[in-house]
Protein backbone atom coordinates (compact mmCIF):
# COMPACT_ATOMS: atom_id res chain seq x y z
CA UNK A 1 0.00 0.00 0.00
CA UNK A 2 1.80 3.11 -1.11
CA UNK A 3 2.25 6.24 1.37
CA UNK A 4 0.01 9.01 0.92
CA UNK A 5 1.64 11.90 -0.92
CA UNK A 6 2.86 14.84 1.46
CA UNK A 7 1.02 17.50 -0.10
CA UNK A 8 -2.58 17.23 -1.39
CA UNK A 9 -4.65 19.28 -3.60
CA UNK A 10 -8.01 20.07 -4.23
CA UNK A 11 -10.13 22.30 -6.74
CA UNK A 12 -13.10 23.93 -5.12
CA UNK A 13 -14.44 26.10 -8.09
CA UNK A 14 -11.61 28.54 -8.64
CA UNK A 15 -9.70 27.56 -5.76
CA UNK A 16 -7.23 25.36 -5.27
CA UNK A 17 -7.16 23.94 -1.84
CA UNK A 18 -3.34 22.60 -0.67
CA UNK A 19 -3.25 20.67 2.36
CA UNK A 20 0.05 19.76 4.21
CA UNK A 21 -0.43 15.59 4.78
CA UNK A 22 2.16 14.76 7.10
CA UNK A 23 0.06 14.91 10.29
CA UNK A 24 1.88 11.75 12.04
CA UNK A 25 4.88 14.90 12.51
CA UNK A 26 2.48 17.46 12.47
CA UNK A 27 2.67 18.39 9.19
CA UNK A 28 6.23 19.14 9.60
CA UNK A 29 8.30 20.25 6.07
CA UNK A 30 11.04 17.54 4.41
CA UNK A 31 11.78 17.33 1.07
CA UNK A 32 8.45 15.85 -0.46
CA UNK A 33 6.45 18.40 1.31
CA UNK A 34 8.74 21.32 0.32
CA UNK A 35 8.62 19.88 -2.96
CA UNK A 36 4.52 19.34 -3.07
CA UNK A 37 3.73 22.49 -2.14
CA UNK A 38 6.46 24.21 -5.04
CA UNK A 39 4.49 22.20 -7.48
CA UNK A 40 1.13 23.05 -6.06
CA UNK A 41 1.85 26.69 -6.46
CA UNK A 42 3.41 25.84 -10.32
CA UNK A 43 -0.18 24.39 -10.76
CA UNK A 44 -2.15 27.50 -9.49
CA UNK A 45 -0.37 30.09 -11.42
CA UNK A 46 -0.41 28.11 -14.30
CA UNK A 47 -3.98 27.43 -14.88
CA UNK A 48 -6.24 30.49 -15.82
CA UNK A 49 -8.99 28.67 -14.49
CA UNK A 50 -7.86 29.27 -11.03
CA UNK A 51 -8.27 32.49 -9.05
CA UNK A 52 -6.76 32.03 -5.21
CA UNK A 53 -4.77 29.03 -3.25
CA UNK A 54 -5.69 27.99 0.20
CA UNK A 55 -2.78 26.58 2.60
CA UNK A 56 -3.83 24.13 4.98
CA UNK A 57 -2.36 21.45 7.59
CA UNK A 58 -3.96 17.81 7.76
CA UNK A 59 -4.74 16.28 11.48
CA UNK A 60 -6.29 19.77 13.14
CA UNK A 61 -3.17 21.74 13.19
CA UNK A 62 -1.41 23.77 10.14
CA UNK A 63 2.28 23.11 10.75
CA UNK A 64 4.95 22.19 13.34
CA UNK A 65 8.18 23.91 11.01
CA UNK A 66 10.85 22.25 9.82
CA UNK A 67 11.67 18.46 10.51
CA UNK A 68 14.48 17.96 13.05
CA UNK A 69 14.58 14.41 11.97
CA UNK A 70 14.89 14.76 8.30
CA UNK A 71 17.27 17.56 8.97
CA UNK A 72 19.63 15.98 11.00
CA UNK A 73 19.42 13.07 8.41
CA UNK A 74 21.33 15.86 5.91
CA UNK A 75 17.51 16.09 4.04
CA UNK A 76 16.75 19.66 2.96
CA UNK A 77 13.37 21.44 3.61
CA UNK A 78 14.03 24.38 0.64
CA UNK A 79 13.60 23.62 -2.76
CA UNK A 80 14.64 25.69 -5.78
CA UNK A 81 14.07 29.34 -5.99
CA UNK A 82 10.84 29.02 -3.74
CA UNK A 83 12.86 28.65 -1.00
CA UNK A 84 12.09 26.78 2.47
CA UNK A 85 8.82 24.42 2.60
CA UNK A 86 8.69 25.61 -1.11
CA UNK A 87 7.21 28.73 -0.82
CA UNK A 88 8.73 30.82 1.91
CA UNK A 89 11.28 32.85 -0.68
CA UNK A 90 8.94 32.88 -3.45
CA UNK A 91 5.43 31.96 -3.22
CA UNK A 92 2.39 32.20 -5.59
CA UNK A 93 1.94 34.91 -8.07
CA UNK A 94 -2.41 34.43 -7.57
CA UNK A 95 -3.39 35.27 -4.18
CA UNK A 96 -2.96 33.03 -1.12
CA UNK A 97 -4.89 32.30 1.68
CA UNK A 98 -3.43 30.55 5.27
CA UNK A 99 -6.21 28.33 7.24
CA UNK A 100 -4.68 27.52 10.47
CA UNK A 101 -6.03 24.93 12.85
CA UNK A 102 -3.83 24.67 15.97
CA UNK A 103 -0.79 25.74 15.85
CA UNK A 104 1.66 27.31 13.08
CA UNK A 105 5.49 27.22 14.93
CA UNK A 106 8.80 27.57 13.46
CA UNK A 107 8.55 27.23 10.05
CA UNK A 108 5.43 26.47 10.15
CA UNK A 109 4.63 30.29 10.90
CA UNK A 110 6.82 31.22 8.27
CA UNK A 111 4.81 28.94 5.73
CA UNK A 112 1.83 31.16 6.77
CA UNK A 113 3.46 34.70 6.91
CA UNK A 114 4.71 33.98 3.24
CA UNK A 115 0.82 33.84 2.13
CA UNK A 116 -1.16 37.13 1.61
CA UNK A 117 -4.03 36.65 4.08
CA UNK A 118 -4.37 34.65 7.47
CA UNK A 119 -7.46 32.94 9.03
CA UNK A 120 -6.50 31.19 12.20
CA UNK A 121 -8.75 29.17 14.56
CA UNK A 122 -9.42 31.18 18.18
CA UNK A 123 -6.93 30.05 20.39
CA UNK A 124 -4.09 28.36 18.00
CA UNK A 125 -0.58 29.18 18.88
CA UNK A 126 1.87 31.00 16.59
CA UNK A 127 5.17 31.89 17.42
CA UNK A 128 9.27 31.21 16.50
CA UNK A 129 10.94 28.96 18.99
CA UNK A 130 13.73 28.36 16.60
CA UNK A 131 16.01 29.97 19.37
CA UNK A 132 14.77 27.23 22.31
CA UNK A 133 16.81 24.73 19.40
CA UNK A 134 20.01 27.43 18.78
CA UNK A 135 18.40 27.72 15.37
CA UNK A 136 17.56 31.01 13.58
CA UNK A 137 13.80 32.20 12.10
CA UNK A 138 15.70 31.98 8.57
CA UNK A 139 12.21 31.14 6.56
CA UNK A 140 10.78 35.10 6.66
CA UNK A 141 9.63 35.46 9.95
CA UNK A 142 12.35 37.91 11.02
CA UNK A 143 11.99 39.59 7.47
CA UNK A 144 8.46 40.12 7.33
CA UNK A 145 7.13 40.45 10.80
CA UNK A 146 9.22 43.61 11.43
CA UNK A 147 7.26 44.85 8.54
CA UNK A 148 3.75 44.14 10.41
CA UNK A 149 4.13 44.50 14.37
CA UNK A 150 5.82 46.31 16.28
CA UNK A 151 9.24 45.93 17.00
CA UNK A 152 9.09 45.11 20.53
CA UNK A 153 6.43 42.39 20.06
CA UNK A 154 8.24 41.10 17.27
CA UNK A 155 11.52 40.72 19.57
CA UNK A 156 9.72 38.97 22.68
CA UNK A 157 9.05 36.36 20.01
CA UNK A 158 11.95 36.00 18.28
CA UNK A 159 14.31 35.94 21.63
CA UNK A 160 11.75 34.18 23.54
CA UNK A 161 10.87 31.73 21.68
CA UNK A 162 7.36 31.59 22.97
CA UNK A 163 4.09 31.58 21.01
CA UNK A 164 1.14 33.99 21.39
CA UNK A 165 -2.42 32.93 20.38
CA UNK A 166 -4.01 33.78 17.24
CA UNK A 167 -6.43 36.12 19.04
CA UNK A 168 -3.21 38.29 19.64
CA UNK A 169 -2.03 38.22 16.03
CA UNK A 170 -5.37 39.02 15.40
CA UNK A 171 -5.12 42.46 17.15
CA UNK A 172 -1.86 43.62 15.20
CA UNK A 173 -3.57 43.08 11.99
CA UNK A 174 -1.15 39.52 11.21
CA UNK A 175 -4.68 37.67 11.39
CA UNK A 176 -6.97 38.88 8.79
CA UNK A 177 -10.20 36.61 10.07
CA UNK A 178 -10.32 34.57 13.80
CA UNK A 179 -12.75 31.23 13.18
CA UNK A 180 -14.29 28.49 15.93
CA UNK A 181 -11.97 26.23 16.12
CA UNK A 182 -12.48 23.20 13.51
CA UNK A 183 -13.98 25.98 10.41
CA UNK A 184 -10.67 27.34 9.55
CA UNK A 185 -10.83 26.30 6.59
CA UNK A 186 -14.78 27.07 5.98
CA UNK A 187 -13.80 30.35 6.68
CA UNK A 188 -10.78 30.87 4.11
CA UNK A 189 -13.17 28.65 1.85
CA UNK A 190 -15.65 32.06 2.33
CA UNK A 191 -12.67 34.66 1.88
CA UNK A 192 -11.38 32.87 -0.99
CA UNK A 193 -14.81 32.58 -3.07
CA UNK A 194 -14.81 36.95 -2.23
CA UNK A 195 -11.62 37.18 -4.28
CA UNK A 196 -12.54 34.78 -6.57
CA UNK A 197 -15.57 36.88 -7.52
CA UNK A 198 -12.85 39.40 -8.85
CA UNK A 199 -11.05 40.18 -12.46
CA UNK A 200 -7.85 37.81 -11.73
CA UNK A 201 -5.25 39.90 -13.51
CA UNK A 202 -6.37 42.51 -10.92
CA UNK A 203 -5.72 40.37 -8.30
CA UNK A 204 -1.96 39.38 -9.17
CA UNK A 205 -1.10 43.24 -10.21
CA UNK A 206 -2.73 44.16 -6.55
CA UNK A 207 -0.92 41.57 -4.95
CA UNK A 208 2.39 42.58 -6.94
CA UNK A 209 2.45 45.93 -6.36
CA UNK A 210 1.79 45.78 -2.69
CA UNK A 211 4.58 43.61 -2.07
CA UNK A 212 7.26 45.30 -4.15
CA UNK A 213 6.79 48.90 -3.04
CA UNK A 214 8.84 48.81 -0.03
CA UNK A 215 11.78 49.25 -2.21
CA UNK A 216 10.85 51.83 -4.60
CA UNK A 217 11.86 55.02 -3.98
CA UNK A 218 9.21 58.45 -4.47
CA UNK A 219 10.41 59.33 -7.65
CA UNK A 220 10.01 56.14 -9.33
CA UNK A 221 7.10 54.43 -7.33
CA UNK A 222 4.28 56.09 -9.73
CA UNK A 223 6.24 54.77 -13.16
CA UNK A 224 6.68 51.31 -11.03
CA UNK A 225 3.21 50.98 -10.31
CA UNK A 226 2.40 52.12 -14.22
CA UNK A 227 4.20 49.26 -15.04
CA UNK A 228 2.34 46.77 -13.78
CA UNK A 229 -1.11 48.42 -13.52
CA UNK A 230 -1.47 49.21 -17.36
CA UNK A 231 -1.67 46.22 -18.98
CA UNK A 232 -4.63 45.58 -16.35
CA UNK A 233 -6.31 48.83 -17.81
CA UNK A 234 -6.16 47.84 -21.38
CA UNK A 235 -7.27 44.41 -20.62
CA UNK A 236 -10.24 42.46 -22.01
CA UNK A 237 -11.22 41.82 -18.53
CA UNK A 238 -10.92 45.37 -17.51
CA UNK A 239 -13.27 46.02 -20.52
CA UNK A 240 -16.24 43.58 -18.97
CA UNK A 241 -16.16 44.56 -15.55
CA UNK A 242 -17.03 48.26 -16.98
CA UNK A 243 -19.32 46.73 -19.20
CA UNK A 244 -20.80 44.31 -16.67
CA UNK A 245 -21.07 47.09 -14.37
CA UNK A 246 -23.44 48.94 -16.68
CA UNK A 247 -25.35 46.13 -17.43
CA UNK A 248 -25.89 45.36 -13.58
CA UNK A 249 -24.79 41.28 -14.32
CA UNK A 250 -22.14 39.81 -13.28
CA UNK A 251 -18.81 39.67 -15.42
CA UNK A 252 -17.25 36.84 -17.34
CA UNK A 253 -13.47 36.85 -16.72
CA UNK A 254 -11.14 35.64 -19.05
CA UNK A 255 -8.05 36.57 -17.71
CA UNK A 256 -6.56 38.57 -20.50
Amino acid sequence: MSEQPAVLTERRGGVLVITLNRPEVRNAVNAALAEGVANALDELDGDDALSVGILTGAGGFFCAGMDLGAFVKGESPWYGDRGFAGIAQRAARKPLIAAIEGFAVAGGFEVALACDLVVAAKGAKLGIPEAKRSLVAAGGALLRLPKRMPYHVVMELALTGDPMPAERFHEFGVVNRLAEPGSALDEALELAAALAKNGPLALSASKQIIQEQFDWTSEEMWDKQGAISGPVFGSEDAKEGATAFKEKRDPVWQGR
